[in-house]
């Protein structure tokens, strides 16, 4: 019998799924006349309605075709035959299961495109994640997650509601591909105070997140070939985007201040720089006045774009916030961006760019190619969000909650590492970078491993490096810890060099 029920499902879904696999196979030929419903139900112990739906599903999927007054036929066009549960055995008409002839016809997958084989080439191994692997651990100075016990999620789940609830027929049709007009008016707002951004809301384009953000200046500033600046070490997701969509890419070193902008000058010319001036990520440099002003001429004098990524220049801790580089730039070469990534949480994907006035067109008919818009209920939300203060509150009490976290992780590193490791970057941002001399870099994974034992996660910096560091560098991030954990946490790191023989 050439139809044999798997005991999974309905039995009408049986049936079809068994005549589909046997039409594919080869078991019945194209052009071959089914038995009656009737005689094939008695056959296989079903009702005759069964046999019926079986039938009809498989005739509106086109694999049978019904003939008035003739019977049922397999249709005489279908895909090639394909294996039988895995088997490899190709069967072709005559008696059930008997061998039929082997298929020949060449077949090709579509070839990538040379976007897709230098994204392959340049990704890394495993799976593309921004989420840090959860290894479990007690004492995790994961980084790039707030501490989300300290989020106003009860404020933001109201706010949510509200919108939900009272949501027309024009916030549920598609939106401005740039954003809603409430969220870019309110983010003008909130830049201007808080980053000292110049800009109207006209110059604001919402994105999913700040990667949608890197991924469109790539895709409507760059060419293959182009060169573009990048710190050494850097942000890999400014590397890798840049490297998919062909760009050369210029390493540019980077000190206890941020960006070398001297050696960006002594080199050739660029189209475009990233860098991250209130909060170089990773080593945690903020780029001096003298610095940002000296780049903002270079870039006038060059023509080249500056993409600064303001990721969490809200956390500085000696002193107001230093306002953003986009501020300084009378010539309009800077596009910033933000994310509420770092104020908020990363599965809110609400980023944004704030654009000079000649880019806005390109990048919206860029963003609407890529998206249509990114969705309006969440903008609404966060608009209400930061128009009704609750931004602002949230990150006075998130500055000193972090303040408190950071003097720990300085006081710990003092206390517990004195001559054996040296702590940089804690003058902004949620994280700090451990250097230890007396390790070299060959051998950071000995010491994740030895701190995984110690129910520790530490996570290395070497990725973010073109040329690997002399000694080990690993990032700890202290956003998310309490001041005992974190202190806990760097004693046992001691521990774990202590095993090492440092």
């Amino acid at each position: 019998m050439f139809v044999e029920l798997d005991g999974q499902g309905p039995l009408h879904q049986q049936v079809t799924r068994s005549l589909r696999e046997a039409v594919l196979c080869g078991r019945v030929a194209p052009g071959e006349r089914l038995p009656a419903t009737r005689t094939l139900a008695r056959e296989l112990g079903v009702s005759r309605n069964t046999l019926l739906q079986a039938y009809e599903q498989l005739t509106d999927e086109g694999y049978l075709v019904a003939r008035t007054g003739a019977g049922t036929f397999v249709a005489s066009a279908l895909p090639g035959p394909a294996p039988l549960h895995g088997s490899g055995a190709l069967h072709g008409s005559g008696e059930p299961g008997a061998p039929g002839p082997a298929t020949t016809r060449a077949t090709r997958a579509p070839e990538l495109s040379s976007y897709a084989r230098r994204a392959l080439e340049g990704a890394p191994r495993g799976r593309v994640s921004w989420n840090l692997p959860r290894r479990g651990v007690r004492y995790d100075f994961r980084y790039g997650e707030p501490a989300y016990p300290d989020l106003p999620l009860e404020t933001w789940s109201r706010l949510l509601g509200r919108r939900a609830r009272r949501a027309s027929v024009m916030r549920l049709a598609y939106s401005d591909p740039a954003g809603t007009p409430e969220l870019r008016e309110a983010l003008a707002g909130y830049l201007a105070r808080a980053r000292g951004v110049r800009c109207t809301p006209e110059r604001i384009v919402i994105t999913r997140g700040s990667q949608q953000a890197i991924d469109l200046v790539c895709r409507v500033l760059i060419d293959p070939g182009d060169p573009v600046a990048i710190e050494e070490p850097h942000y890999t997701g400014f590397s890798y985007p840049l490297a998919a969509h062909g760009a050369k890419l210029v390493p540019i070193p980077v000190d206890e201040s941020g960006l070398d902008v001297d050696a960006l000058r002594a080199s050739a010319p660029v189209r475009g720089v990233c860098t991250t001036p209130s909060h170089q990520f990773p080593l945690g440099g903020v780029l001096p006045l003298e610095r940002r002003l000296s780049l903002l001429e270079h870039a006038a004098e060059t023509g080249a774009f500056v993409l600064e990524d303001d990721y969490d220049g809200e956390y500085r801790f000696e002193g107001r916030p230093i306002p953003s580089l986009q501020g300084l730039d009378a010539d309009e070469n800077v596009l910033l961006v933000g994310t509420a990534s770092k104020l908020l949480f990363p599965a809110l994907r609400i980023g944004w760019m704030v654009l000079p006035e000649a880019l806005v067109r390109p990048f919206c008919i860029a963003k609407a190619y890529a998206d249509t818009g990114s969705a309006s209920i969440e903008q609404l939300v966060l608009a209400d969000f930061i128009e009704g203060g609750h931004l602002d509150r949230h990150i006075r009490r998130s500055r000193i909650k972090n303040a408190a976290r950071r003097e720990a992780l300085q006081r710990a590193v003092e206390t517990h590492l004195a001559g054996r490791g040296e702590l940089v970057g804690t003058r902004a941002g949620l994280h700090g970078v451990l250097r230890v001399p007396g390790l070299p870099s060959s051998r950071e994974s000995e010491l994740r491993r030895a701190c995984a034992d110690r129910d520790v996660g530490v996570y290395p910096v070497r990725a973010y490096y073109t040329t690997l560091p002399a000694t080990t560098e690993v990032l700890l991030g202290y956003g998310a810890l309490e001041p005992a954990d974190v202190d806990e946490g760097v004693a046992r790191i001691s521990e774990a060099l202590a095993s090492l023989g440092v």
